[in-house]
């Protein structure tokens, strides 16, 4: 079992950013921390080479050959997929996606 290099885009940086002030933003401060540092846990879980995710739902990010999950089911993590490397784009609310 490899790892693969995880380059977080500055886009996805800004939407993670968003959510932890959004949550802020409600009086919870450690909760926001709680809440981001899972998040970053679950992007580097996505470097296990030896698991091959799916492509989007979504139809013009899976024309673009993007991927996505599920993150506590709020959340899509976005990204590409490379033998080598994922690529995260962006982290969007899941209703947008539908």
């Amino acid at each position: 079992m490899g790892k693969r290099k995880i380059i977080v885009t500055e886009n996805a940086i800004q939407n993670i950013a968003e959510i932890s002030w959004f949550i802020e933003g409600k009086g919870l401060l450690i909760t926001a921390e709680k809440y981001i540092q899972n998040l970053f846990r679950q992007i580097e879980k996505l470097s296990n080479d030896t698991i091959i995710h799916s492509l989007c739902r979504d139809k013009s990010r899976k024309l673009l050959g993007q991927k996505c999950i599920n993150y506590r089911k709020k959340y899509t993590i976005v990204f590409l997929e490379t033998d080598f490397e994922i690529i995260v784009l962006e982290i969007v609310p899941s209703k947008m996606l539908k």
